[in-house]
């Protein structure tokens, strides 16, 4: 998989790209990421990227020509281009799904007051990661990629994510691990029976639970 990234602040992405598994995932060549400074594809002076928006109002407005020269410049015939803004549809686990499959990903990374509305005839998908507005799109970028990225073939172990909250519309059970007893608090008789079928059963009991507790919405319907 293929992602590029369309950034005005591209220094905000060098630790995430050399940390954790996103870092291993690169090494083992199962992605490619590239952070593209939009900055670098502006034929206007001082590399402008951005000026005031028609009718008044305050801030300033991403301009057309950048992006999509940027854009025009990396997508290829079966390229996904996804805009990182609040207006778009929330993310989600089932859409992170969707996402890995992809070949190829370029993400735009809003930023100011909004960006030109006619960047969106470039734009395939509108994603936002919840009902608040941020200074710009590198940080929601970051969370996209990450979601996805875990998700390819051979980054993570399949069964880790299999079991991830939100898979079915359940949260993911309680996990424990050393000491057995920690400040009188221990760990479930059943875990520590190694009678997997129990196990297995408890562990849905326990999303089920903690589901209907923690996001009973996640339930509804």
């Amino acid at each position: 998989m293929i992602i590029d990234i369309l950034t005005i602040l591209p220094n905000m992405f060098d630790n995430f790209l050399s940390e954790s598994i996103i870092k291993r995932a690169i090494e083992k060549e199962l992605v490619n990421i590239n952070i593209h400074n939009i900055r670098d594809y502006s034929s206007y002076n001082h590399k402008q990227v951005d000026d005031t928006p028609y009718g008044g109002g305050s801030g300033m407005v991403l301009m057309c020509d950048p992006i999509f020269k940027a854009v025009e410049a990396l997508r290829k015939e079966d390229t996904l281009v996804i805009m990182m803004t609040p207006q778009g549809e929330t993310y989600s686990q089932k859409k992170a799904y969707e996402l890995s499959i992809h070949k190829h990903i370029i993400i735009i990374c809003g930023h100011y007051e909004g960006f030109d509305e006619r960047i969106l005839s470039l734009v395939d998908l509108e994603l936002s990661i919840g009902d608040y507005v941020l200074t710009g799109g590198e940080l929601p970028s970051m969370i996209v990629t990450d979601s996805i990225v875990r998700l390819i073939d051979g980054v993570i172990n399949t069964e880790s994510h299999l079991n991830d909250s939100f898979n079915d519309n359940l949260l993911d059970y309680p996990t424990y691990t050393k000491p057995r007893v920690y400040n009188g608090m221990e760990v479930p008789d059943v875990l520590l029976s190694g009678h997997h079928e129990n196990i297995e059963k408890w562990r849905m009991e326990q999303r089920i639970k903690k589901t209907k507790e923690k996001r009973p919405d996640l339930m509804e319907g």
